[in-house]
């Protein structure tokens, strides 16, 4: 699921919170894995958390009013993770 932060520009709001809870729950899921000594692959856990800076990147600079999403609006949903 790694994307480029661009990529994630061209998403709206919503599709943002998605990608967001489902990134969450993939961290925690590898977080567990690792945990438990069943991690295969440890490069994905750096992937994982790296989306889900871009994707708060992303957010925030909505929230700022730096870049505006796909239908032109600058505002996300507060709350969201």
């Amino acid at each position: 699921m790694a994307t480029a932060t661009n990529e994630m520009r061209e998403l709206g709001a919503e599709e943002l919170v998605a990608r967001l809870r489902e990134s969450k729950e993939e961290l925690f899921n590898l977080r567990f894995q690792m945990a438990t000594g069943q991690m295969d692959n440890n490069r994905r856990l750096r992937t994982v958390r790296h989306d889900i800076a871009r994707i708060y990147t992303v957010m925030r600079e909505r929230e700022l009013g730096l870049s505006t999403g796909p239908d032109g609006s600058t505002d996300t949903e507060e709350g969201a993770a």
